[in-house]
């Protein structure tokens, strides 16, 4: 059969990776730089994940978080609850506590894994700082009254706090459950079945859990595979964190191809530029220009570093991805229209696309994907050529906001199509390209931060009466929050003690780097006018020629 029309095998990610292990054997799957995993060893890792997860009750439908490092245990997690119909939760290495309680009570996590690593964040010292009750907690089965779902918190190294399941004590749990205890539960897992919630930002105070499918991470890593023309010889590298859409869909989509997965771990650009080299990838997935910019500036790069590379996958502006491709001649840049709920890639561009059209829009939609424009007050669908609201719908998609059945009703119309939010141009030829956001959202760095979550958070300081988040230009990040704050009369609160009380509580992506105070807020009739408040913050920072915001040392 030719390639380009193959069939559309949609299964359940547990029987995936069973199924490639099968097919793949010894051929390495996925290398971090601690560990290489061929796919018989990955296939095992998720076969031990599903065996604990049975012993500790387990039901199907519970859902299973992890807050870790980058590690092949995160894949291997979400493998493992798949297969005995439990529900992955992702949740952001960023997160503070403030984030952190809220996606585990929401989500209603009943067992979290999480670490101690040796560099970087302490997750187990912020899970602790989150939640003080386990402290005092004699016994790893939990009982706690802010997070009542949560019974088991697994440490995936040692831990001798007794509120902690430690990996050994996990390992000894796996001895009890048989193969075939794990196939009676596997053979039951429907593909439309949700196999991962991926909180995301939107505009409320509060993050919200995309709901994925077995079916859409298989219809997309098709997608994908069929896009970028993937065969298991090829090599394919990605940084993107695998609590973010992209990395997650990412490692599917090239189990999926059978390919070979690179991640550097914690961020490196000289380890990446060595797997890169070393590892002879013929993909490379930065996202980000944040990510891809250090890579391709780092001293160490040679015109021989990057020579395998067919394919580059970065978002950006026109000007960076015509830079990005003159220095890798030999690849094929493409770009991109995505977000969490199209299980990442809404749109791509074709690797034949002529480089003007891969430059300056986001391709046509994925293979089964549709989108359309419509305009944003009366909802009229507009022609080909039109600038307006992008409405998608397909096999990629979301099945809705957990436990948000009333948001999930607002999102969709009575065809299946989804209201997205963000501006986009379709040209005459269908391809798709990210123009703005109607939502009062951020980018920064390519984290979707919602404005009204930090403004939530900031009320919480006992000297602010009111605040207004914005994004603010950033040469590095694109955008990063900047707050203009209304104090409670007689408050002498200073910027530096406003930052230092967000440190160390929402994540440092999400802390504004400007503080601003104000008198008064610029006013529509009933709404502050935010765009003059984006306008005042541009126009300082273009007049004392800040073009990078302060660093906010993280915690």
């Amino acid at each position: 059969m030719d390639e380009e029309h193959k069939w559309i095998n949609v299964t359940t990610l547990g029987d995936l990776i069973d199924m490639r292990a099968d097919e793949y054997e010894d051929q390495p799957a996925i290398i971090f730089p601690e560990s290489t995993d061929t796919y018989r060893s990955l296939a095992e890792r998720a076969q031990f994940y599903a065996k604990g997860l049975l012993a500790l009750n387990v039901e199907s439908g519970d859902r299973i978080g992890y807050f870790l490092h980058e590690c092949v245990e995160t894949i291997s997690i979400i493998l493992g609850a798949a297969k005995i119909g439990a529900i992955a939760v992702p949740i952001n290495g960023r997160f503070k506590p403030t984030e952190l309680r809220q996606v585990i009570v929401h989500a209603g996590i009943k067992v979290l894994f999480s670490s101690q690593p040796s560099n970087g964040t302490n997750f187990i010292s912020v899970i602790q700082e989150t939640f003080t009750e386990l402290d005092s907690c004699e016994d790893s089965t939990l009982d706690l009254v802010e997070a009542p779902n949560l019974k088991h918190l697994v440490s995936l190294g040692k831990n001798e706090h007794p509120s902690i399941l430690d990996m050994q004590s996990f390992s000894n749990l796996v001895e009890s459950i048989s193969e075939n205890d794990i196939q009676e539960r596997q053979q039951a897992v429907r593909v439309r079945s949700t196999s991962v919630i991926m909180y995301t930002s939107g505009t409320t105070a509060m993050p919200k859990g995309a709901m994925m499918s077995h079916e859409s991470f298989l219809r997309y890593a098709e997608s994908t595979r069929k896009r970028m023309k993937l065969t298991s010889d090829d090599s394919f590298w990605t940084a993107l964190p695998m609590f973010h859409i992209g990395g997650v869909g990412f490692v599917i989509a090239s189990i999926y191809a059978g390919c070979t997965y690179y991640h550097p771990g914690f961020f490196d650009p000289a380890v990446a530029l060595s797997q890169l080299r070393d590892g002879k990838c013929t993909v490379s997935m930065p996202g980000f220009p944040t990510i891809w910019m250090p890579i391709l500036n780092h001293p160490d790069r040679t015109e021989d570093c990057l020579s395998s590379l067919r394919l580059v996958m970065s978002s950006g502006v026109e000007e960076r991805l015509r830079q990005m491709q003159k220095m890798v001649p030999n690849a094929t840049v493409v770009s991109c229209f995505g977000m969490t709920e199209v299980c990442a890639f809404l749109s791509l561009s074709e690797l034949d696309d002529p480089e003007d059209v891969r430059m300056t829009t986001g391709g046509l939609p994925m293979p089964g994907m549709e989108a359309e424009v419509r305009d944003p007050e009366t909802g009229e669908v507009l022609p080909f050529g039109s600038t307006g609201e992008a409405w998608v719908t397909g096999p990629n998609m979301f099945d809705g906001y957990f436990r948000e059945p009333e948001l999930t009703e607002q999102v969709f119309d009575e065809r299946g199509y989804f209201r997205t939010g963000d501006i986009a141009n379709i040209d005459e030829d269908g391809r798709v390209t990210f123009v703005g956001r109607l939502k009062d959202m951020l980018k920064v760095g390519g984290e979707n931060v919602a404005a009204a979550e930090v403004e939530g958070y900031l009320l919480t300081h006992p000297d602010i009466d009111m605040a207004q988040v914005v994004a603010a230009p950033d040469a590095k990040y694109v955008e990063v929050p900047a707050a203009y704050i209304q104090l409670k009369p007689g408050s002498t609160t200073t910027e530096q003690e406003i930052i230092d009380f967000c440190r160390g509580q929402i994540a440092t992506y999400r802390v504004p780097r400007y503080i601003r105070f104000i008198e008064e807020y610029p006013m529509s009739a009933s709404k502050v006018k935010k765009f003059v408040l984006r306008d005042m913050i541009k126009e300082e920072l273009e007049a004392k020629g800040i073009t990078e915001a302060p660093k906010i040392a993280s915690t």
